[in-house]
């Protein structure tokens, strides 16, 4: 029965949408024919009498409109070949207009304005010729523009939709290899760790495993997700921080100071989990007796503020935006592509006291909002 539904309310849409059409038509036709009656309402003859005549000279091109779009639609002439489709059309043109004639004649002895007699014959034809031929086929060529004008619109914008169409396919695509790029990054950096401490404290290598096995259960629950909850983000840095305590102990200290309000927030997945591990890897293992990791997240006019801080090794006087690692580089892409018309970015800088400061800057996006659920 579906199928069969579905035919028929496509019949019915289509068969409103051609009343509709025709009704357009038919008050775009009345208004022009109304404009034009106005200057001859200030002859002798009676203003309904002007105003039929006028009304009945425009409706028949109303009529001919269809039949004016149909020959230009089979014209096997391509489009971008104006001059020869011109040529074309003022060859048409001409018995067009003539055919014109007879029909405005017939409409204007429907109105009352012509005797049966004038609409009959040549007439019409003797009419047409002796002045109206020129004006005539000059309406006939407007409305070949008119509708040449609305065909063009419609094919710019389903050109316009495409192109969005493949940009935002395009995008997520990008996204989405970004993504893989960051998991086996941090997968193949967990797995060096438990490596090294497999023969000389298996234990502990073994509960390093349990936690990398939750971690890989949480990336595979948030799927293709490219934005999750920051709450969702802080369970999953929760475990990798697991696995770094317990390869560095005592000397490893973290921070994580964000406030309640801010856990809805949507943002990048694997967002912080690359940060905190440049600042472990690079800013704390090289310096002995480790030190503090801080993570923490703040809201200011609409835009959360994600900041991951480490007392470690710092930069280097030396040091360029240029040579940001892999998790960084990835990282400012992903938030760049997900937020590319606002005031988001990356911002790596060194830390007051020692050490180097990583600043994110994130519009508010709630999942409420996007319909993440």
């Amino acid at each position: 029965m579906l199928p069969i539904w579905n035919h028929t309310q496509r019949m019915e849409n289509s068969s409103f949408s051609k009343l509709r059409l025709a009704l357009v038509s038919l008050l775009a036709w009345t208004a022009v024919g109304v404009v034009f009656a106005v200057p001859r309402l200030a002859s002798n003859a009676a203003w309904w009498f002007v105003l039929r005549g006028s009304l009945a000279d425009w409706w028949a091109w109303g009529l001919l409109v269809p039949v004016i779009v149909a020959v230009d639609r089979r014209l096997p002439i391509a489009v971008n070949n104006v001059r020869t489709r011109l040529a074309a059309h003022i060859a048409i043109g001409i018995p067009t207009t003539l055919v014109y004639s007879y029909i405005a004649a017939l409409l204007q002895v429907i109105a009352g304005v012509m005797a049966w007699p004038g609409a009959i014959g040549l007439g019409p034809l003797h009419e047409a010729m002796k002045g109206g031929l020129l004006w005539n086929l000059l309406v006939y060529l407007l409305v070949v523009g008119g509708w040449q004008a609305v065909q063009y619109s419609q094919h710019y914008l389903a050109s316009q939709l495409r192109l969005e169409r493949l940009e935002r396919n395009f995008s997520e695509a990008r996204l989405n290899v970004l993504r893989m790029q960051l998991d086996p990054h941090f997968l193949f950096n967990a797995l060096n760790t438990i490596s090294s401490l497999v023969g000389s404290q298996p234990k502990l290598a073994r509960g390093m495993i349990e936690q990398l096995g939750d971690l890989l259960r949480l990336s595979l629950e948030s799927g293709r997700r490219q934005q999750v909850r920051l709450s969702e983000e802080l369970e999953f840095l929760g475990h990798y921080l697991a696995i770094q305590k317990t390869r560095f102990g005592d000397t490893l200290h973290v921070v994580v100071d964000v406030p309640a309000s801010a856990h809805h927030i949507l943002v990048p997945s694997l967002i912080l989990q690359p940060l905190v591990e440049n600042a472990v890897r690079h800013g704390l293992a090289p310096r002995p007796g480790g030190g503090t990791v801080w993570v923490r997240a703040a809201i200011d006019a609409a835009v959360l503020h994600l900041t991951v801080e480490d007392d470690g090794v710092g930069l280097g006087d030396t040091w360029t935006d240029d040579q940001a690692g892999l998790g960084l580089s990835v990282t400012r892409e992903r938030i760049a592509m997900l937020h590319p018309a606002q005031d988001a970015g990356l911002h790596i800088g060194s830390r007051e006291g020692g050490g180097t400061r990583v600043r994110i800057l994130i519009p508010m996006r709630t999942a409420e909002v996007l319909g993440d659920e």
